[in-house]
């Protein structure tokens, strides 16, 4: 198809604020999908993403589409790809802008401009290779009989300083205004460019995501700038160098496609048949391996937030792990591993995520999709210590982390924060924020009743449950973005958590001393809630500062030794009793306690008890 007739756009916004559903109702629109076959979320390829309502993984679909005005009129290419909304998910965000030509800004009209939006907004703004992307404000809910839609819409020209007659207004439920979109997406959307145009038997095709198959390999998913890519054809990566012959082309439909060809402007997908790991990598550029052309500006390499180690509860499940590792790594760029070992809990691989959420998801997957029992350790992060003896070291995992009597300073990383709510819950965040050693910049009033905060604070604190807490004080309305900023001094010291006084590696973890005694009670009394009993007595233990601040003890489980006695002397039950408790001591000494899988998990996340 020409140049003229592609359109390529994401669609970006806060969490829930209805991608999922308007890429719904557009492709139900442009008959790209049969109505028999439609369902709710149909981008959301993944079962996680549909338990929890939620977009994990960008997915790119094609759409044909005959517009009838008011902008051109005909038949157009619309290349979509749908983007997820958490804050932990954002370099899959910055890598679909790379991609497209403009987006999608979709507002929610029951809740209004969110931090996640201001984020997203400037990612869409600095665009890729400099050039500037076209965005498309648009309010979404406008059905709800709790929408906003004139205070809402008034946030929005505040935030973009734009025409009020450039807003849209949709209901991805309903498919309200869903038509007008289209036709404007054809209208303000600039068609993509062609650098090369003159020359024959070119391709420069941008990779910006993968996957693996067991039959065909790598596939990857590209955005074609230059020239034209076939089956059968010789191509080359340019940056890694490797060679590969061209297995299948096509497009997404949303399913693959198979086509006869890719051309400049295309979305679509180039199945290489590598199956080795490490070949592809997201930001490579293909090219034909005859005729190479000049490498496209890459992505930046996201930097891991959230450090914590995964082992196998079975030793011979070791290879396992990192087979399933490698192919989620072809799934999630994001997501990076290494190998490591611990004397107690044997060979693993400590991994670095976006999140606490991306956390969560990434064990989820490993649990579910590998079919792997594991032990994860407690969420860490990064720190420098310079030792005693002049040594600086990163620590990536508390259970390393030195004893205080062999550190001379501690440096830990803080963030950037943006802070979004009404303003009758400013109180509430302020004390919450003095609460997690936060320290707070400019508070903008923006809209009719909405306030924005610019905080720093240690990322230890951020994951401290900052989230969950937020929306606790504010009734669900704040929301926060973040990004790190500089390396400061920290005053902190590692808890170990010690069950049947043996420490437990997987719960150690760095807190600020001024809170290890609060800490340690919460690690402990939540441990004695979920932890199973054992047939002798088990002390669980919080240690930190050289001493044991807390402590608690499961009851053995009892069984009656005498219950199949009838009458005779009493001697014979105190006998039996009396040997019981010799082998309940025994046991206590030499027993093991197996700690189950869920209450890894459960100790991991924040809100379960």
């Amino acid at each position: 198809m020409d140049l003229k007739n592609i359109r390529n756009f994401s669609i970006i916004a806060h969490i829930d604020h209805g991608k999922s559903t308007l890429a719904d109702r557009m492709l139900e629109i442009t008959h790209t999908i049969p109505k028999r076959k439609m369902r709710d979320q149909v981008l959301d390829s993944m079962d996680l993403e549909r338990e929890r309502g939620i977009t994990i993984k960008m997915q790119p679909v094609r759409m044909e589409y005959h517009s009838n005005g008011p902008g051109p009129v005909g038949d157009f290419v619309l290349n979509l790809i749908d983007t997820p909304g958490h804050i932990d998910f954002s370099y899959e965000v910055s890598r679909a802008l790379k991609a497209v030509e403009g987006s999608i800004l979709l507002i929610d009209a029951t809740q209004g401009v969110q931090a996640q939006t201001l984020t997203t907004l400037n990612m869409a703004r600095e665009g890729g290779n400099g050039e500037i992307k076209q965005i498309i404000p648009v309010l979404s809910k406008i059905d709800s009989p709790l929408a906003r839609v004139e205070e809402v819409k008034k946030e929005v020209i505040d935030l973009l300083d734009c025409n009020p007659n450039e807003i849209l207004f949709v209901s991805g439920r309903t498919g309200e205004g869903v038509e007008n979109l289209l036709q404007e997406i054809v209208k303000r959307i600039p068609p993509p460019k062609e650098n090369y145009k003159e020359e024959n038997n070119i391709l420069r095709a941008l990779v910006f995501d993968f996957k693996y198959s067991n039959h065909k390999g790598v596939i990857v998913f590209v955005r074609l700038l230059d020239g034209k890519v076939k089956k059968g054809e010789s191509l080359i990566f340019s940056v890694s160098g490797e060679k590969f012959n061209s297995l299948e082309v096509g497009t997404f439909s949303p399913e693959e496609t198979p086509r006869d060809f890719l051309s400049a402007g295309d979305t679509g997908y180039i199945v290489t048949g590598i199956k080795r790991p490490g070949i592809a990598s997201v930001g490579d550029t293909i090219t034909k391996e005859k005729n190479p052309l000049p490498a496209l500006p890459g992505y930046m390499q996201p930097m891991p937030v959230v450090w914590a180690s995964v082992f196998p509860e079975d030793a011979d499940d070791f290879s396992e792990l990192k087979m399933a590792l490698s192919k989620l790594k072809l799934s999630d760029s994001s997501f990076s591993y290494e190998e490591e070992s611990s004397g107690s809990l044997g060979r693993g691989f400590r991994c670095g995520l976006l999140g606490m959420l991306h956390l969560e998801i990434i064990t989820e997957r490993l649990k579910r999709e590998f079919n792997l029992k594991l032990v994860i350790t407690t969420p860490s992060i990064t720190y420098e210590v310079l030792m005693k003896n002049g040594k600086k070291v990163k620590i990536y995992s508390p259970y390393f982390f030195p004893d205080d009597g062999n550190i001379e300073t501690v440096f830990e990383p803080w963030v950037k924060l943006k802070i979004i709510s009404p303003i009758k819950y400013i109180g509430n965040i302020m004390q919450l924020l003095f609460d997690h050693e936060a320290e707070i910049g400019e508070t903008d009033n923006f809209g009719n009743n909405r306030s924005s905060i610019s905080v720093k604070m240690p990322l230890r604190e951020l994951m401290r449950n900052f989230f969950d807490e937020l929306k606790s004080v504010s009734s669900g309305y704040g929301s926060i973005s973040y990004e790190i900023d500089d390396m400061r001094k920290a005053n902190v010291t590692r808890l170990d958590v010690l069950i049947a006084e043996e420490v437990v590696p997987a719960f150690s973890r760095v807190v600020s001393k001024r809170k290890a005694e609060e800490e340690a009670e919460k690690v402990v009394e939540k441990l004695h809630g979920i932890l199973p009993r054992q047939m002798f007595v088990t002390k669980i233990q919080g240690r930190a500062l050289g001493r044991i601040i807390s402590s608690r003890t499961i009851q053995a489980f009892r069984k009656d030794v005498t219950g199949y006695l009838y009458g005779g002397d009493v001697t014979r039950k105190m006998k039996l009793l009396e040997k019981q408790k010799k082998g309940k001591k025994k046991m206590k000494e030499r027993g093991k306690v197996n700690i189950p899988q869920d209450v890894f998990l459960k100790m991991m996340r924040k809100g379960d008890n």
